[in-house]
Order: structure tokens, then sequence, then C-alpha cells
């Protein structure tokens, strides 16, 4: 079973050639769709160097932020499951294969990576679980790590989302949409590296995801 990465970039210029490597090393990597949004930095130039035949690179002329680039990136996969993959080195590509076995074997239809979220800073940590049991509570599920970034999602499925979040707030509105339709969420263990230089603004953002959670809970 083959996976479409869904890779948003926004001046990832010093960990963006790590990061195609190691996706692309995946044996089950089918396809790359990486969404350049906006950069100003060497970005498209790293792009421009990989000549693999899976990535395909599609270019915002303006900045729509991480949600936007998602829903650009669903127009144009062809794999029947998409995993989202941050453009630098937090996350592990060798961990795909872990996290579609549960689909592969039809134990899960959809499966978060739980990371080890000790390693983060305090703030960072503090404020993960407390979105975690937000979620929990608001939504009936039971995840130990909702704002991970490795959600495998069979695309059909992803795309009668009709995610409309254009920032970091996309996390808890897939969550929110797939537990409003009833998807059971498995969640499996991936290796983390934690960059301390983070886009994500953790009080802003963190804000932005509970209200994220409450509207997705109750509205459209």
């Amino acid at each position: 079973m083959k996976l479409a990465v869904l890779l948003p970039i926004y001046n990832e210029e010093r960990d963006l050639a790590a990061c195609l490597d190691r996706v692309l090393a995946s044996p089950i990597t089918g396809e790359v769709v990486a969404v350049d949004d906006a950069s100003t930095d060497a970005s498209p130039q790293i792009l421009a160097r990989c000549h693999d035949p899976r990535l395909q690179v599609i270019r915002h002329a303006q900045n729509r932020g991480k949600g936007g680039a998602i829903q650009s990136a669903l127009l144009h996969v062809r794999q029947d499951l998409c995993i989202i993959q941050d453009a630098d080195t937090e996350y592990d590509p060798a961990d795909y294969a872990r996290l579609v076995d549960p689909i592969e074997h039809e134990q899960a239809q959809v499966v978060y990576g739980a990371r080890d979220l000790r390693s983060q800073p305090l703030v960072g940590y503090l404020g993960n679980r407390f979105l975690t049991l937000v979620t929990n509570l608001l939504l009936g599920t039971h995840l130990t790590d909702m704002e991970t970034c490795y959600k495998v999602v069979p695309t059909w499925l992803m795309r009668e989302l009709h995610l409309s979040s254009r920032g970091f707030e996309i996390e808890p509105e897939i969550t929110a949409k797939l537990a409003r339709r009833g998807i059971k969420i498995a969640h499996v263990p991936i290796s983390y590296e934690p960059r301390r230089d983070k886009k994500l603004r953790r009080f802003r953002d963190g804000f932005k995801s509970l209200w994220a959670l409450v509207r997705f809970r109750f509205g459209s």
C-alpha cells in the first residue's frame, strides 16, 4: 500500500533537502505533492534540483498557510492514502510503514502518529497535552497527541472533510471532522526530534487551535 505525502513548504531551505531524501527513501512513498507556499528563500531551488518522478511541485504566488497548502496538495493526489509531512526533520518517514500497517490489516481506517512530547520545551509540552485533553473531552476521542503532523487518512475521506483552515488550526479541524463522522482514530508511537525555532507561535496558535476545536465540534 503506497502513500501520498502532502508536503507544505514555507522557507524551509535548512532542512528541506534532508526531508525530501528521507521521504523518498521510504519504500511506501508513492508520490510527494510538495506545495511551495510562496517561499522567499532557496526552497524553490532545492525542489527544482530533485528529479524523482514521484515528486510533484505546486507553487503558491501568495502565502496561504499550512492549511491552505494541504488543501492545494489534496487536489493533485493520486494514491488512496495520504499523510501530512512537515518539511523539516522533526518527524521520521521511516515510521510510514508502521503507521500504514493497521490500515493495511483492516484494524483502523485512520491512524495518527503519537509523539513522545516529553522532549518538547515545557510550554509546548503542556500546551499539547491541554489541547489533546480538550479534544478528548469535546469529541469523545481517546487520543494521546491531537496536534501530531502524522495523520494517515484515506484520500477520499480527507477530501470529503472539505477543509477550510489556513493555518496550524488545520490539525484540530481534521480531528474534529473525523470525530463528527464517527471515525475511530488509532495511534501508533513515532520518532520525534523537536526543533527549537518553530514557526508556530505557541500562545497565539494554541488559542486558534482551541477555538477551532470548539467551532468544528459544533459547526461546519
